[in-house]
């Protein structure tokens, strides 16, 4: 690897292991992609002999995706070790490679998110428990594999009485926590770290407040740390959504505007673009009788935010000139690239590609709109 950084690969049945010299030496290249929206993935290239053992080790599973076989990818940066990704093996290859000798194995797989995903267990009761204890308990299941909840109450905490019907579980236990989540407005993801081993399972509210990372520099001479960056405006996505509410008593329908800016959500751009309509943004049609005021509005508030981000970009920066490994799901400083854009945006998406002589990235940003809130952003 280049000066300054290091790899360290996990791999292993439940508890992994450090990886052994022959198999980081016949290691490739690594790719990671962690988005904002989706489960963690990743995809490990081996150049292997063609009389490896582990072509009969692929062999023997039939084809089919060694569910349990975990796999770690660290990074370390600067003498700082972070976790790209923990996860299981979902699938591989083998294909021939450039000479008679040679092949190369690609193995991909996702996080733990995956292992949720097996079994449906439809008709779980939970009696007399909150959204926020069913996914506690849900999440109780897998602290073997180094899982920590991190759950934040909704603002409306409603705890159903037994009398009135008991909640069942609909689907695996993945699906049941995202339809959770989606009917209070929040998001439900694993976050690989701060340790091997461990993750952070996240249900509650998408944040785009905190201390932001140091500065993607363009054209700032010696102080340059981004090989590539462009950034797109579609003012047709800032739109105002709004919430109809059915009310039982008098049968009629109200319609509620619900403003994109919440102290969650708060703007990152001075200018928003001027919205160019309303957006029907009804929690379930079919349902609205179930919804109450609060909790629709609720619901309308935190989907809106992704309603205003009419500002993207995206770009390549090389770790070694950056300095550290860019995270997503939180805020970045921007600079040289025009007051429309300089300032603080949101990684949204980032692709980590490791090669033995080369470690870069390309990522995704966002905003709501033009002009920087801050008179300046953390230099790198």
């Amino acid at each position: 690897m280049r000066d300054g950084i290091q790899l360290s690969l996990m791999i292993g049945p439940i508890v992994p292991l450090p990886a052994p010299k022959a198999v980081m030496d016949a290691l490739t290249s690594v790719e990671v992609t962690t988005d904002d929206d989706n489960p963690t993935g990743f995809q490990l290239t081996f150049g292997l002999p063609n009389r490896s053992p582990l072509h009969t080790l692929f062999l023997l599973t039939g084809g089919a995706p060694a569910l349990f076989m975990r796999v770690i990818v660290v990074v370390t940066v600067g003498g700082v070790p972070t976790v790209l990704v923990d996860g299981v093996i979902t699938n591989h290859q083998v294909a021939p490679g450039s000479d008679a000798s040679h092949s190369s194995l690609v193995i991909m797989g996702e996080d733990l998110t995956v292992l949720m995903n097996q079994q449906d267990f439809s008709g779980f009761p939970f009696p007399a428990a909150p959204a926020e204890g069913r996914v506690a308990l849900l999440l109780a299941k897998y602290s073997v594999l180094g899982l920590v909840p991190l759950i934040v109450p909704s603002v409306l905490v409603d705890v159903p009485i037994p009398t009135g019907g008991i909640p069942h579980q609909q689907g695996t236990d993945l699906a049941y926590i995202r339809d959770l989540a989606d009917k209070v407005g929040y998001v439900f993801y694993l976050e690989p770290g701060p340790k091997p081993g461990v993750n952070i399972a996240y249900w509650g509210p998408r944040v785009k407040v905190g201390v932001p990372q140091p500065a993607l520099n363009v054209d700032f001479d010696a102080h340059t740390n981004v090989e590539s960056l462009t950034f797109a405006f579609d003012a047709q996505r800032n739109r105002i959504p709004t919430v109809f509410l059915y009310n039982e008593q008098t049968k009629a329908v109200i319609m509620i505007p619900i403003p994109p800016i919440t102290p969650l959500n708060p703007p990152l751009g001075l200018i928003p673009p001027p919205p160019t309509s309303l957006g029907d943004f009804t929690p379930v049609s079919s349902e609205l009788s179930k919804y109450s005021p609060a909790r629709a509005i609720m619901i309308g508030l935190a989907k809106a935010s992704g309603w205003v981000d009419a500002v993207t970009g995206q770009g390549t920066l090389d770790v070694v000139r950056y300095g550290r490994v860019l995270r997503p799901r939180q805020l970045v400083g921007v600079r040289g690239v025009g007051p429309a854009y300089d300032g603080l945006h949101y990684v949204t998406k980032v692709t980590h590609k490791i090669t033995l002589d080369s470690y870069t990235q390309t990522f995704g940003l966002s905003r709501n709109g033009l002009l920087s809130t801050v008179p300046a952003v953390m230099p790198s």
